[in-house]
């Protein structure tokens, strides 16, 4: 039989239209295009003067001290959605001063019906689909990067870092890595319910941000409010649909910031853990307790330049995982979820950037650093980061050193990144990863450059080259990606390309497939028609083709897809995959079902429809008939959530695969209840409740969190591993249980 291959004809074929697409797009839009996104244009026409003041005001919600009447006043606000250009349909007004250590936010939402907002819980996930008021910052200037804060009509407060304006994510599970939605900034604020709205205050101290090192300056700024019921986004400074507040670089400006004030620049948070611990085996039971402390520094070097360190380093108040059914023959991706590796965690990163296949190269993955294979946490003795930015130059550099665990050495990690900024949202960089075992020998480490180039703002060029040397391999061992990606209000336009050779390994990376090239293509019209209560239309094709080092095809996946983004928030959506699987060695796809080598073709259909995440009680499902392998699969999603009142919401979800192959049949679910009860802002409460029918394990993991002062918490964190003994039906046995109680407190100076 002649084997598929991926010749010059193929890509050709695949590349014409994206060309043919792409270049009309370029050509037309072009001229409407820079006039509608010319940073220097946006910076110039909206500007907003720097107000000090001498004293601070009371951070409660009203803004009726006299103080407020000093700062300057925004009130003029265009939709983005659903009338691009149009004025908003609600008035809204925002007021800026500062008094030298700390940026002050006055919000006032006139409203002619009650707002919806259900959330209190601290960087809640429904904050963003509810009533919200958010503020961007980008503070160097350099339309790359900032700082977003968001406020509910209840308080609740969400925060996180933004890196090279939020582009590199897309659809799929693996999350964004240049939005850090888990960094926890210390500021306030606190919101009232009026007659005709609502209003909020926030003050965002000056040591929370890094800015330059100058006496006077300027920062990019912009305002977003959101109206959940009509399904309004409004803007200060406009932003094109085909963009979020991230889009900085179309940001306005905040000028004239003189004298600022970070104090020392000092920040110590020591910590103190005790708990207890019982782990089961068969009819032995082994119980323990411990008790604990170490401690978090961070100081400024400069203004713009960052030093943490951390010693005998604790994550017991982090989220467990979500469980999920792996039935590929490759890795998950599982975000990283710690605080210590989060904060500047996007000034590390070089990656190929997500897609529908998921994630491929991540060169820098800290959850290879303090976690077993098996995903238990090892010991980090110390740690050391320097993270920041001098003029046009980025600098990140991570020491990390994990102490003996499992019966394996230590280890030091060691990761240093430098990038430039040039031109006016291009960026040119290099990273070095080591990885080294405190004995034995053993060493990994990896060498990249990357290009990061803006020609147009609708078009991104992103590449990267990239080396690895590990003791006992030699040769082999270069990975490259190549990504070009257009992205407009009408078109989502994307052709990528990676190489990793066969001996390519990132030990310290995610990496989850070498020995291949793959190649994929992805077309997206976004028509808007204005009936039928639709409010865009997302027709899309992707063609992703791999093959091995020497062109043999190894597996292809063409994916159509038609789905509906409704005025009121619902989406509908219908898609079809195709798939092509080379199999040159056997692989495992549950416990005894073995998929034996060889070629297959296979397909599935899916049809899902969410109902919009506004609602106080919303809900999803995904219908998902195939053929798999040799065989047939059925997938049913099913999700829920229900905001009882604003302090409690609960969220249920079940996923079942029924697969029936040649070689045997069986049924994967996963299934979660999570319980949120948040009694107000400070305090909130989370369990999370799972089950895994492949590896036969409940597991509970609650947590409590108190934020007893900005930066100061009380954590009380449980977690309970249950699994279904071999043989005995309908019961469970615990196998290990954990209770900690955990405090910090912030000394800043």
């Amino acid at each position: 039989m002649r084997r598929p291959h991926c010749s010059h004809a193929l890509l050709g074929s695949l590349l014409a239209p994206l060309l043919s697409a792409a270049l009309p797009a370029f050509v037309a839009g072009q001229d409407a295009s820079v006039s509608a996104e010319n940073p220097s244009s946006s910076r110039a026409l909206f500007q907003i003067p720097a107000v000090r003041v001498d004293r601070s005001p009371t951070v409660d919600g009203l803004l009726d001290e006299e103080l407020w009447q000093q700062a300057f006043l925004v009130d003029a606000f265009v939709q983005q959605e659903p009338s691009e250009g149009a004025p908003a349909s609600e008035r809204t007004e925002v007021r800026v001063m500062y008094d030298g250590s700390t940026l002050y936010i006055g919000f006032t939402a006139w409203d002619s019906s009650p707002f919806v907002a259900t959330e209190m819980r601290r960087d809640g996930d429904r904050i963003l689909d509810e009533d919200n008021f958010q503020v961007i910052l980008d503070t160097f200037m350099d339309s790359r990067s900032a700082y977003m804060f968001v406020v509910s009509p209840l308080g609740a407060m969400l925060d996180q870092q933004v890196f090279e304006e939020g582009v590199g994510g897309s659809r799929g599970p693996t999350g964004n890595p240049n939005l850090n939605r888990e960094w926890d900034g210390v500021w306030r604020a606190s919101a009232r319910t009026t007659a005709n709205g609502w209003t909020a205050e926030l003050a965002i101290p000056m040591i929370t941000l890094r800015f330059p090192n100058t006496p006077v300056q300027s920062w990019g700024i912009n305002f977003q409010r959101t109206t959940s019921r009509k399904n309004e986004t409004v803007f200060w400074a406009p932003i094109p649909k085909a963009y979020g507040l991230t889009r900085v670089s179309l940001a306005g400006t905040l000028t004239g910031l003189e004298s600022l004030d970070r104090g020392r620049d000092l920040r110590l948070k020591p910590y103190a853990i005790a708990g207890g611990r019982s782990d089961k085996s068969g009819r032995a039971t082994d119980r323990s307790t411990s008790r604990d402390a170490g401690l978090d520094l961070k100081y400024g070097i400069t203004a713009g330049l960052n030093l943490d360190l951390t010693l005998n380093t604790d994550f017991a108040q982090a989220e467990v995982d979500d469980e999920q059914a792996n039935l590929t023959r490759f890795a998950l991706f599982f975000p990283e979820k710690r605080d210590f590796f989060l904060e500047n965690a996007g000034q590390f990163t070089v990656a190929t950037a997500q897609s529908f296949g998921g994630r491929m190269a991540d060169l820098f993955f800290t959850r290879r650093i303090g976690i077993s294979e098996t995903g238990q946490p090892t010991p980090i003795l110390a740690g050391l980061r320097l993270t920041g930015k001098i003029g046009r130059n980025n600098i990140a550099v991570m020491d990390i050193q994990t102490d003996d665990a499992f019966g394996n050495p230590g280890e030091n990690f060691f990761v240093a990144r430098y990038s430039r900024d040039v031109l006016s949202r291009s960026r040119v960089g290099a990273l070095v990863v080591n990885k080294h075992a405190s004995s034995g020998g053993h060493y990994n480490r990896t060498f990249a450059s990357d290009l990061v180039y803006v020609p147009h703002p609708n078009l991104t060029v992103t590449t990267f080259l990239a080396s690895t040397w590990t003791r006992g391999l030699s040769g082999d061992n270069l990975g490259w990606n190549l990504r070009a990606a257009w992205l407009s209000e009408s078109w989502r336009l994307a052709f990528d390309h990676t190489d990793l050779q066969d001996n390519f390994n990132a030990e310290v990376g995610f990496v989850p497939r070498v020995g291949i090239r793959r190649s994929q293509i992805h077309i997206e019209p976004n028509p808007r028609p204005g009936r039928y209560g639709i409010r865009v239309m997302e027709p899309m094709w992707i063609a992703i083709y791999t093959t091995d080092q020497t062109g043999r095809l190894v597996s292809r996946h063409l994916h159509y897809m038609y789905a509906f983004r409704f005025e009121n928030g619902a989406y509908l959506n219908f898609w079809h995959n195709r798939y092509f699987e080379r199999l040159d060695d056997p692989f495992r796809v549950a416990p005894d079902v073995v998929i034996s080598s060889g070629d297959y073709n296979f397909h599935d259909w899916r049809v899902s429809f969410d109902s919009s995440p506004s609602r106080r009680v919303n809900f999803g499902f995904a219908w998902e008939p195939q053929t798999f392998y040799d065989g047939d699969r059925t997938d049913i999603t099913l999700n829920t959530g229900v905001r009882v009142t604003p302090q409690l919401a609960l969220v249920g979800r079940y996923t079942k695969s029924d697969v029936d192959l040649p070689v045997g049949s069986f049924q994967a679910d996963v299934g979660s209840l999570q319980v949120d009860y948040a009694p107000s802002p400070n305090m909130s409460f989370r369990s999370i409740t799972q089950y895994n029918s492949l590896s036969e394990q409940w597991s509970t993991s609650a947590r409590f969190r108190y934020i007893y002062r900005p930066g100061s918490d009380i954590y009380v964190v449980y977690d309970e591993v249950r699994r279904t003994p071999t043989g005995v039906a309908n019961q469970s046995e615990s196998r290990n249980r954990q209770l900690l109680i955990k405090m910090t407190y912030l000394f800043s100076f």
